[in-house]
């Protein structure tokens, strides 16, 4: 137990073109080795790419994107007794779920083939939207497993 006392809760800060708080969310995770300006070039070229091939607000794609990849229950990984370890479904929070679908399109559009990626976020996100594409076959993949071990729900 900490003795120092809890620590405050810190608002995600939002993005300085569209003032979105879940943006931010998405460019921290585009971002690597600490190139922020590059993650916010590659999501804003999305973004233009979005406006340019659905001819609508951008932001309504992403947030539906992020809406229909987002899981409502996942798998945790549990050791019994005599060390088999099995696969027990659990619900995910809203925040965890939107962190996992965010990851997903990411990971999803990372492995399009295409030329680059902007491009390859674009499309994955107008897919997701539409209710097709990797990240929607993970979420599926993610779901299927976790009927599969209803079963074992008790375990959690």
């Amino acid at each position: 137990m900490s003795r120092r006392g809890t620590a405050e809760k810190r608002t995600a800060k939002s993005d300085p073109i569209f003032r979105n708080r879940l943006v931010n969310m998405v460019v921290n995770r585009i971002m690597k080795d600490g190139k922020k300006s590059l993650a916010y070039q590659i999501l804003y070229r999305a973004v233009k790419k979005i406006q340019q091939k659905t001819e609508t607000n951008p932001l309504l794609v992403l947030r539906r994107a992020i809406r229909r990849v987002t899981p409502n229950i996942g798998v945790k990984t549990r050791r019994n007794k005599k060390g088999s370890t099995r696969k027990v479904p659990i619900e995910i929070g809203s925040k965890q779920g939107r962190a996992l679908a965010i990851r997903w399109l990411l990971e999803a559009s990372q492995k399009r083939p295409g030329r680059n990626m902007a491009f390859k976020l674009s499309s994955e996100l107008v897919d997701a939207a539409k209710g097709s594409g990797g990240a929607i076959r993970k979420k599926e993949a993610t779901h299927r497993m976790a009927e599969a071990n209803r079963a074992l729900a008790h375990f959690r």
